[in-house]
This record gives structure tokens, C-alpha cells and sequence, in this order.
């Protein structure tokens, strides 16, 4: 394997795996969006 392309495939591994990571990062750390209860508001009869 000729330097070029060692040096290419190591940017590409490092590169996608901190792009992974970042992903992971942002999924578990963001806060989660406040819904309402979407049941209790579309039900029309009170029981």
C-alpha cells in the first residue's frame, strides 16, 4: 500500500468515526421536545 492511499484511508476512518460520535454526542444530550398529551386532548366525552 503506497503512502496516498494509507493516508487517505486513515482520514476517512477517523473522519467518519467522529462524525458518528458527534451523532451519539447530540442524541444524548438533547433535551427532549415537551409534547402535550395529544389523548387526553382529542378525547371529546369526559368521563
Amino acid at each position: 500500500m503506497n503512502t496516498s492511499a494509507l493516508i487517505l484511508m486513515i482520514t476517512v476512518q477517523v473522519s467518519v468515526t467522529a462524525l458518528a460520535g458527534w451523532f451519539f454526542y447530540k442524541v444524548l444530550v438533547t433535551k427532549p421536545m415537551v409534547e402535550p398529551d395529544s389523548y387526553s386532548e382529542n378525547d371529546d366525552v369526559e368521563r
